[in-house]
């Protein structure tokens, strides 16, 4: 289909190997900066699940043995105080599993976790709609639990929310500028091409061919031409991706969110090569139709 007999000699048209180099490298950088911004889309949704609605209470023993009988009231006499405050859910405090599988990807044995005076912390879940009053809150822990204190952490990661979130932007962006410069190049390449090709395209005029029909048999090669890098580009992106995938699992385990591409990711992925190719015709078609207008 994209290969139908043309009028015009483009086999030994020096375009035919320019604009596929060009798309291929187009649609690498493109595949990989729609991933980054995929994969930051993927764990700012993570991050704002997560910490949706909770806080934690920190309470540091008052005594070297974090197990005694003085530390186990101190925590329920937290958790009583944080259940009567309006706005508070639930509760809960966690084991020592749990605070060993949170510390654990930091410092990488429990061994060395055993050893450490660590505080108990308390999971504390909280109406989205009324939140409680957190100033009063930690107010309220300091004077009646010392050594207990409320650590709000959607202040410290909406600030790194707000960083993930301009990455993302910048990298659609990015994107944004790699289709510019690959639609300027197809356009450039194809003004050149009827350059060459301007005696043969006069024949066809004289002939009776339209500027449309003339706009198609450009159409159609850049199309090809387009499919042909896309293929190439989004080949040699692919294995890039699946490499930095495997990279990222190695710093996953809770330092942070697991980052992988699901079906709907990949389909958007793939849409970019067919972009490209679609990019390319068009590119082809409205510059032959105005250049055409000028020339003849």
């Amino acid at each position: 289909m994209f290969r139908r007999r043309a009028d015009l000699p483009f086999d030994h048209d020096a375009t035919a190997a320019f604009l596929p180099a060009m798309i291929a490298m187009m649609v690498f950088l493109a595949t990989l900066a729609l991933s980054g911004a995929l994969v930051l889309d993927n764990l700012l949704d993570r991050w704002n699940r997560d910490i949706k609605g909770t806080l934690t209470v920190q309470v540091v023993p008052t005594d070297t043995n974090p197990n005694s009988k003085t530390t186990a009231q101190r925590i329920e006499k937290t958790i009583r105080l944080l259940e009567e405050t309006p706005g508070v859910l639930r509760a809960r405090a966690l084991s020592e599993d749990e605070l060993a599988a949170l510390i654990e990807p930091w410092l990488g044995s429990t061994d060395l976790i055993a050893d450490l005076p660590l505080p108990n912390l308390i999971d504390v879940t909280i109406s989205d709609a009324q939140p409680p009053d957190l100033i009063a809150l930690s107010e309220r822990l300091k004077k009646e639990i010392p050594g207990a204190s409320v650590d709000d952490h959607r202040i410290w990661l909406s600030r790194v929310i707000r960083l993930a979130d301009g990455l993302s932007m910048l990298a659609r962006s990015v994107m944004v500028l790699i289709g510019l410069a690959a639609a300027v190049a197809v356009i450039y390449a194809t003004r050149a091409g009827l350059a060459i090709h301007r005696s043969s395209i006069e024949i066809l005029h004289l002939v009776g061919a339209r500027d449309g029909y003339i706009a198609r048999q450009y159409a159609l090669r850049a199309l090809w031409l387009g499919v042909q890098g896309a293929v190439i580009g989004f080949g040699l992106a692919t294995p890039v991706l699946i490499g930095l995938g495997a990279m990222a699992k190695t710093l996953q385990g809770g330092l942070l969110a697991e980052v992988s591409f699901g079906p709907s990711h990949w389909i958007a992925l793939g849409a970019v090569p067919v972009a490209a190719a679609g990019l390319a015709m068009i590119a082809a078609f409205l510059t032959v139709l105005r250049t055409l207008s000028r020339m003849l």
